[in-house]
């Protein structure tokens, strides 16, 4: 399928590794001009390169955490007017909601909730303007349902997710969209981390903590970053312009609901 993209300009925060990259990836492929970005310089430089070379796409690099504001002016200095943009940002880590302090609840909530509504503040109108817009908002299967020691993660992107859907509203009559991709468990440094931890602190093997989490996937496999990454340029095509507001679950049915 033709998404009809080519040659729009995207913004895509985090996307050195993991979700982000996917998301990168795919969206070079449907000829957009990238604009990717991580906190780890040599990463971002190799998966620039990567992409390059397999796509033939424009790829900017900015470094830095997204939550800077010096690094979202330099997002948006390499892409003054993104057509897309793809808000991502590492989550706080593994931890009983007991042992945080202010400080440490302040900066989850800037990380997930604060930061990507200030990139939105900063390039909606000008999507407003030119009447195309598609924001995608990465946030977690467990806004829905809860995973013990993710609970500031949660909290901060059920927050953004509760403030951006009036916004979505009041900006669709200009073909401008917002959105949010709820991920489960995929194949990403991040979950590998996780089954890490978890194997630490249950004295059991890696590998037992990632078969005994499969197998609570009905799918019985960890997603992929591509797969991902095809849903959000779906939803930042031409053909998505009716599809607003709206949380798309990909978790390969680990989350039993009929609805």
């Amino acid at each position: 399928m033709d998404l009809g993209i080519s040659g729009r300009k995207a913004i895509i925060c985090a996307s050195s590794k993991g979700l982000g990259k996917g998301c990168a990836v795919a969206l070079a492929e449907a000829g957009c001009e990238i604009t990717i970005n991580g906190r780890n310089a040599d990463v971002l430089r190799v998966t620039a390169e990567e992409i390059r070379s397999h796509t033939g796409a424009s790829v900017h690099e900015v470094i830095g955490d997204v939550s800077d504001t010096a690094v979202q002016n330099a997002l948006l200095a390499a892409c003054p007017n993104p057509d897309i943009l793809i808000n991502n940002n590492g989550g706080p880590p593994l931890k009983d909601f007991r042992t945080l302090d202010r400080d440490a609840i302040v900066g989850g909530v800037v990380q997930n909730m604060v930061t990507p509504i200030e990139l939105v503040q900063r390039v909606i109108d000008g999507m407003v303007e030119r009447k195309f817009g598609r924001i995608i908002n990465i946030t977690s299967a467990s806004v829905l349902t809860p995973i013990s020691g993710l609970d500031l993660s949660s909290g901060a992107r059920a927050g953004l997710t509760a403030f951006l859907a009036g916004v979505a509203r009041d900006v669709a009559h200009a073909n401008v969209t917002i959105n949010s991709i709820l991920p489960g468990m995929f194949d990403t440094d991040r979950i590998r981390s996780n089954f890490a931890n978890a194997a630490n602190r249950l004295k059991v093997s890696e590998d037992k903590i990632r078969a005994d989490r499969i197998a609570g996937v009905p799918a019985k496999r960890l997603g992929e970053a591509d797969e991902f990454g095809n849903l959000a340029a779906f939803l930042s095509s031409q053909h998505a312009g009716y599809i607003t507001g709206q949380n798309f679950l990909i978790d390969g049915g680990a989350f039993r609901s009929a609805f």
